[in-house]
């Protein structure tokens, strides 16, 4: 690698397990993410792959983005999405969702309590 970085969009450094299937296979691999940018990532796993290869990624709260890998070293590869995504929602815990506001549940000061014993 040379000591100019060419690539312009920002990436995260992280670690995250995903899905990566080739079009042509039916079997998943599981990969690890160890960065994503909103135009690419690096995946490292046991997958073999070619560049140039057309490949689909699962990714946690995204879920499935086409690409092709642009580079291979060793067991990692990089994989230039054909959309962009938000890699800030890859980040986020999976299932949280909006929580039940705060007026809406009952007030616990008001719920009858039950008989008070002296300790």
């Amino acid at each position: 690698m040379t000591d100019i970085d060419h690539r312009h969009l920002g990436r995260d450094s992280l670690f995250l397990m995903a899905e990566v299937r080739l079009p042509e296979a039916d079997a998943e691999h599981r990969v690890k993410v160890r960065n994503l940018s909103a135009g690419g990532m690096m995946a490292e796993g046991a997958v073999k792959v070619t560049r140039g290869t057309m490949v689909e990624v699962n990714l946690r709260n995204i879920g499935w983005v086409e690409g092709v890998v642009a580079w291979i070293q060793d067991n990692r590869f990089g994989i230039a999405f054909h959309d962009e995504v938000d890699p800030k929602l890859a980040r986020a815990p999976v299932g949280t969702g909006p929580s039940t506001p705060r007026f809406v549940k009952p007030p616990i000061m008001n719920q009858p309590i039950g008989p008070v014993r002296k300790i």
